[in-house]
């Protein structure tokens, strides 16, 4: 573990501050939107979670809370808005997203409105797991709270519909 990045100089509030797009004569590729939609990369991540998670609460003297350690996003589902219920060393609730990438620290990542939300709802009990360097040399740092107070949030999809 280690602490997080530090913020970027440049963000971008509103639409109208966005970046403007390359010139390019072929669709760039989006190897972050490739990277998240990888599966099997955010599974390992989760797994690696659960087990770090587990020799924490056992270095904590807590094996009782490691046994009892979830893989959330596969007993309750993606739409639970976290993938690891965890405890605290007094028993308390740690609600975990991970985040994996086998990029470095900086890299940006997806977060879905559910997340966001239930970042929200549980504020003091939400982390933010975030792998990186995960193919290589795994590392991870953590954010506690709502993401809109941890993370700078920049809207980059939306649903739309016929009106």
């Amino acid at each position: 573990m280690e602490p997080p990045p530090a913020p970027p100089t440049k963000t971008y509030g509103r639409l109208d501050e966005r970046p403007k797009p390359a010139a390019s004569t072929r669709p760039p590729v989006d190897y972050l939107a490739r990277e998240a939609s990888n599966a099997s990369l955010g599974r390992a991540g989760e797994e690696f979670t659960l087990n770090f998670e587990r020799a924490r609460l056992i270095r904590l003297g807590r094996k009782g809370l490691a046994d009892r350690v979830e893989h959330a996003a596969i007993t309750r589902g993606d739409g639970a808005g976290f993938d690891v219920l965890s405890f605290e060393e007094s028993g308390r609730e740690r609600f975990i997203e991970v985040k994996t990438t086998g990029y470095g620290k900086a890299t940006p990542f997806y977060v879905t409105w559910n997340e966001v939300n239930v970042s929200m709802d549980r504020d003091r009990d939400y982390h933010l797991y975030r792998l990186f360097d995960f193919r290589k040399d795994p590392r991870l740092y953590a954010l506690n709270g709502a993401l809109e107070r941890t993370c700078a949030l920049r809207p980059v999809v939306y649903r739309a519909h016929v009106t």
